[in-house]
């Protein structure tokens, strides 16, 4: 796909913004969960638009750096990181730096090949210092255990105008493909991710563990994340290169 060019990108990100400023209907869901400043991540919660209008969620991990899902920047023409200020007004934060994590693949799920789902995005001024960056874990979530997924995606299928809200929702860790090193599936009754919940995090108390990546069939469904700790080392390499650190 041909990268928009830059007018028309930055006329694609306002026009996202002004959507997410627009649609303030109350919500009860990631889908199926709840909203408000005491979930789980909500301080290190951001949203990372893209130029061709998409929205995606991101997990700030240093004062100028996020990280976010591989999809929600590969083929991108540009990103913006989103977020309010103090007045409730909101901001397009301009993006320095992208990295793809190099085992990421577009095309995993035809293939039935591995992918690691991940992105870094460097802002070019450091965010507000109400960001925290979050608290990473390199914990192995085991079958049965309670995670929280959360992000600012809808809370129904194709309801562009519910995207926005941070909202977090308690699921349980499944394997029915066997165990995994790379991946983390998460399931709930009525409970799961939704467009715009990716890059959003999964977290193991407030201690961010994966990732979310994708939904099986609808949202609401099966969720798939990324597990960070396999993944420290890349995660690690590339802040160090920008001067940065991680939270572990």
């Amino acid at each position: 796909m041909r990268a928009p060019n830059p007018p028309a990108a930055r006329h694609a990100l306002r026009a996202a913004a002004l959507a997410i400023l627009l649609g303030t209907a109350p919500a009860q869901a990631i889908v199926g969960g709840r909203e408000g400043a005491g979930i789980p991540g909500a301080a290190s919660a951001v949203m990372v638009l893209t130029s061709g209008g998409g929205v995606c969620s991101g997990v700030v991990v240093a004062p100028d750096a996020v990280l976010t899902a591989g999809h929600c920047v590969a083929g991108v023409g540009e990103n913006r990181v989103h977020y309010r200020d103090a007045a409730g007004r909101p901001v397009l934060a301009e993006v320095a730096a992208r990295l793809l994590h190099p085992a990421y693949d577009g095309d995993a799920i035809l293939g039935r090949t591995r992918s690691i789902d991940l992105a870094l995005l460097r802002t070019r001024d450091p965010l507000p210092a109400r960001f925290a960056p979050a608290p990473l874990s390199a914990a192995m979530p085991r079958a049965g255990q309670s995670v929280t997924l959360a992000g600012y995606g809808a809370a129904r299928g194709n309801d562009r105008r519910s995207i926005g809200r941070y909202r977090g929702a308690a699921l349980s860790v499944v394997e029915p493909y066997g165990p995994s090193r790379i991946l983390v599936w998460l399931t709930a009754p009525g409970a799961g991710g939704c467009q715009g919940d990716s890059g959003g995090p999964i977290l193991d108390g407030e201690a961010v563990v994966a990732l979310a990546a994708w939904v099986k069939d609808a949202c609401g469904g099966l969720t798939q994340g990324i597990l960070l700790g396999p993944q420290r080392d890349w995660i690690d390499r590339t802040l160090s290169g920008w001067g940065v650190t991680a939270r572990w």
